[in-house]
């Protein structure tokens, strides 16, 4: 006779088994490579994101007043304009809007739709230009990269398959409860979270190109993440139950990626085409 410890192990394994091939199911359907050549699943078109992210900007610029200050607002512009200028045709000539909102929060942010926002409490972080040319660079490398799609996409194929899961897994119980729960958690940190943070390192990645090429010292980016961490202090999230690489992850990953961007900046300023924004 089966007891009920082997009933729970052979329940749990089916579910998983569907769990993944639901899946896997879903990415073979709709299959994508970022710009660094990492494989995706991306479910929706590309105009649906846009229109989600417009919608998006145009409730935040109703909720949070623009700054009034002229000289921060166009040195943004400024910032932004270099990076814009260094993207590929698709993204190049579309016509980004850019808002310095007046909020005291250390952020930024990039939607699909071609939307970049910056809050006036990160100029109090980001030392320069080049320093806030890393903030735009790596929210432009989300955009660049369809992370949001990719994240969209990602949890609705978790959410599905759970779901299908469920069904097939018999009478409500206790157990079966129990179960779901413990599949949730595990796509929550097994998937989701990974998901996210791989998406922030790729985004540093793509920003610290974007920033090299449009004339910006890429070496500054590490000490922008130095000054995240000291203004943070410890109320830092453990990493493996954030959406972010800890700084520390941050710096250590830029570093080890510099020379290249390095390069390209080396060859612009012996050129004299750096940026000057402020």
């Amino acid at each position: 006779m089966t007891s009920k410890a082997n009933k729970g192990t052979q329940l749990t394994t089916s579910l998983l088994r569907s769990l993944t091939i639901g899946l896997i199911s879903a990415a073979l359907v709709a299959c994508a490579t970022s710009p660094t050549g990492r494989k995706q699943l991306v479910l929706l078109p590309d105009s649906q994101l846009n229109e989600m992210g417009v919608a998006s900007f145009t409730e935040m610029k109703a909720d949070t007043p623009k700054s009034e200050s002229s000289q921060a607002t166009q040195k943004v512009q400024c910032v932004a304009d270099h990076i814009i200028s260094v993207l590929p045709d698709e993204y190049r000539k579309q016509a980004w809007e850019v808002v310095l909102f007046n909020d005291e929060q250390v952020n930024a942010f990039a939607l699909p739709g071609y939307k970049i926002g910056v809050y006036t409490g990160l100029l109090e972080v980001a030392d320069n230009q080049s320093q806030l040319a890393a903030v735009i660079g790596h929210e432009v490398g989300h955009v660049l990269a369809r992370h949001g799609n990719e994240r969209v996409s990602t949890q609705l194929a978790t959410n599905q398959a759970l779901s299908v899961g469920y069904q097939l897994a018999g009478a409500d119980s206790a157990t079966k409860s129990l179960i779901f729960q413990g599949l949730g958690l595990g796509a929550q940190f097994g998937i989701i979270l990974p998901f996210s943070r791989t998406h922030e390192s790729e985004a540093d990645y793509i920003g610290l190109d974007l920033m090299a090429k449009a004339g910006f010292d890429p070496s500054e980016s590490v000490t922008l993440w130095q000054n995240m961490a000291q203004k943070s202090g410890n109320s830092t999230t453990p990493e493996f139950l954030s959406t972010h690489p800890s700084p520390q992850t941050r710096i250590r990953d830029l570093q080890q990626a510099m020379p290249a961007p390095q390069k390209i900046y080396a060859s612009l300023k012996a050129n004299n085409k750096t940026a000057h924004c402020y």
